[in-house]
């Protein structure tokens, strides 16, 4: 009873903030995004008679796939210990659902950096959903696989469905998972991670969605976001990408001004966020049209045509400040893989 699966991280272009409901991980309201093909999480599990307890491995030996890095440098590894309670309690529900009470064993590991706010408990929680709940024997729809892994990690529901996903807004765990809205091939359109610093986020993105609601703004967000979410969803539809763009770029300011004026207040963002934030705005005004967004963390995303990426990245390139640099594309969601960690 083994299987392993590889899962992507995912960049929301419309973001939730704040949860209806913390147990179940119901977002205070739907959000967009797309998987990305070179930030992935690779994970096995294994239930067996012979395990007398659980164990899990976060940063495992044997390798797969690798990002599109320029220049290529190590990543990060997560600490062995971080994140094993939450892990044993999305097994723990695998097994409730299978109904066994087999011992697991869990090996799981990122191709990028942990903790920085590049959405690796999204691809994480995917990868955890799909193989365990392979090698538990179940056989579950891509609809119910996305209702289990939000239970993990809100975000890792929209990881599940390929390329361009919502996240619907349901009031019940039933009600609440992602779909794909258009396959990768949709609409070539790359996301280039900037990556300005190795250092951690000093407070989880679940810890620190608790305080959303005490933004004043928040109420006005809340009214607004089903439009921007049909706006949104017209957008990518019709590939008109420079409204995309723009609306991709306000909505993370939006993002960050709920957090900053939350309390207590949240600031993910570092000085070399803000210089890759303004440089984008000026090679844009330089005409090479592309577009920043930025999740709960410091590195930037820059979303720019298929065709202006290697401009792009000779941009990026004499920046001394990038640390690295990751091209993803639209990718397919969680998939099963052939070969194991251990």
């Amino acid at each position: 009873m083994k299987a392993t699966a590889i899962a992507p991280a995912n960049i929301a272009f419309i973001k939730y903030w704040g949860k209806k409901d913390e147990v179940l991980r119901l977002p205070e309201n739907g959000s967009v995004s797309m998987c990305l093909s070179n930030l992935l999480t690779t994970t096995t599990v294994e239930f067996s008679l012979e395990y007398k307890e659980n164990s899990v491995d976060i940063g495992g030996d044997k390798g797969n796939e690798r990002p599109a890095y320029v220049p290529i440098t190590s990543g990060l590894r997560r600490g062995k210990k971080e994140g094993t309670t939450r892990i044993i309690a999305h097994i723990d529900r695998i097994r409730k659902i299978a109904g066994i009470s087999l011992k697991a064993k869990v090996v799981t590991k990122n191709n990028f950096p942990t903790g920085t706010g590049l959405s690796s408990s999204a691809s994480g929680f995917a990868a955890l959903t799909l193989a365990g709940a392979k090698a538990a024997g179940l056989n579950l729809t891509e609809k119910n696989l996305s209702i289990l892994a939000r239970q993990g990690s809100g975000s890792a529901c929209r990881s599940i469905p390929d390329g361009f996903v919502e996240w619907l807004d349901g009031n019940t765990s039933e009600t609440s998972y992602g779909i794909s809205l258009f396959p990768p091939e949709h609409w070539e359109i790359c996301d280039v991670v900037a990556v300005v610093s190795r250092e951690k986020k000093e407070t989880p993105t679940t810890e620190g969605m608790k305080g959303a609601r005490s933004s004043l703004f928040l109420p006005t967000r809340l009214r607004n976001i089903k439009d921007k979410i049909n706006r949104i969803k017209d957008l990518i539809k019709d590939k008109r990408f420079k409204d995309f763009g723009e609306m991709v770029e306000a909505e993370a300011l939006e993002l960050h001004a709920i957090m900053l004026t939350s309390q207590p207040s949240l600031i993910y963002l570092m000085p070399n966020s803000i210089l890759l934030m303004k440089l984008v705005k000026k090679w844009r005004s330089e005409g090479l049209e592309c577009y920043f967004t930025v999740n709960t963390g410091q590195d930037i995303h820059i979303i720019v045509e298929k065709k202006n990426v290697s401009e792009l990245l000779e941009r990026l390139k004499t920046i001394e400040e990038v640390r690295n640099i990751i091209i993803n594309e639209s990718a397919r969601g969680a998939r099963i893989a052939e070969e194991h960690l251990f």
